[in-house]
């Protein structure tokens, strides 16, 4: 079992105003400049800057929302912060090349996908520990994770062959693998469980796919560099981010449609919604900005200064992801 390695938070490389107790604390990952940067939700103020681990591209609130998840995926680490006031809690060490991070809904299993190494690690998760369970090797770039209802299945998109995976959580296998648009990236599951959504992001359009069946059933046109997938919080509506053609499209998941766009350029890539769901945050991984937008209008109304490469953002007093 690995051990959980507390330490205390690391010294702020750049300290413009104390960071803010309040909740209202937004966590963004700059990338290429290896930092964590909080902004204060309510000023748009840069609130501190400090270093972790190489390349931390996405994160996650761990299923007691006690902790925030960052995976520094040339660090080979696992960073905890506290998801409102975004200061170091603990580090997991000897975590290899964690790129994308899930956990299943039940709440058993912690999935981290290695985009370098070309394999997907499984760990079983009693809630405050994570043990290494299998290492499965996957064809090229193994990149985002979706899972079933019933935490069955993890689903992983491999951007460098092409392909979807399904791998069955009880037996730690792959059980298929089949062929979808180029360089497939983030993937989602209906609500209602029946499809998964796939951003192609070698083309223009989100894949739908009955996992069940394994058979694409439908293609919805987006931007060019479909992307990633936030959804509304209504179990209806779902964002994905086009990071050439620099918009985000609104997706209905019932009816399969895209049936609104938001131009957002700089390369929009990861996103969050707060509770109320009237406001999007919005890492532009080209122009080194967040972008904040006014749902209602579907208007930037603020752009934020931060480092290189901006990808995952957070804040605890977000809305459901369903």
């Amino acid at each position: 079992m690995l051990s959980a390695c507390l330490l205390a938070a690391f010294p702020a490389a750049q300290a413009n105003v104390a960071p803010s107790s309040q909740g209202n604390v937004v966590v963004v990952l700059n990338s290429r400049d290896a930092t964590v940067q909080l902004l204060d939700q309510a000023s748009y103020k840069s609130l501190q800057t400090f270093a972790v681990g190489k390349e931390p591209h996405h994160l996650m609130a761990t299923p007691d929302n006690k902790s925030l998840i960052v995976a520094s995926s040339v660090g080979n680490e696992l960073v905890f912060l506290d998801p409102k006031s975004g200061q170091v809690q603990r580090h997991i060490k000897d975590i290899l090349d964690p790129y994308q991070i899930g956990f299943t809904p039940d709440q058993k299993w912690f999935v981290a996908t290695s985009l370098r190494l070309d394999r997907v690690d499984l760990y079983k998760y009693n809630g405050k520990d994570f043990t290494l369970a299998k290492r499965l090797p996957m064809a090229k770039l193994p990149s985002h994770i979706a899972f079933d209802a019933k935490s069955s299945m993890a689903f992983i998109t491999q951007q460098g062959s092409d392909q979807v995976s399904a791998i069955d959580l009880a037996t730690q296998t792959v059980k298929w693998t089949i062929p979808v648009g180029k360089l497939p990236a983030g993937i989602a599951m209906t609500p209602d469980d029946k499809y998964l959504l796939v951003g192609i992001m070698g083309s223009d359009y989100v894949e739908v796919i009955d996992w069940r069946t394994r058979k694409t059933v439908k293609r919805i046109k987006a931007g060019a560099g479909t992307h990633n997938f936030r959804a509304q919080g209504d179990n209806r509506y779902t964002y994905v981010s086009n990071r050439v053609s620099n918009s985000i499209n609104i997706i209905d998941q019932k009816t399969l449609e895209n049936v609104g766009q938001i131009n957002v350029p700089g390369g929009p890539d990861c996103m969050e919604i707060t509770a109320d769901g009237k406001t999007m945050w919005v890492t532009l991984r080209w122009i080194k900005k967040v972008a904040v937008i006014d749902l209602p209008t579907r208007k930037v109304v603020k752009y934020i200064p931060v480092g290189r490469s901006p990808h995952g953002v957070f804040f605890a007093n977000s809305s459901a992801r369903m």
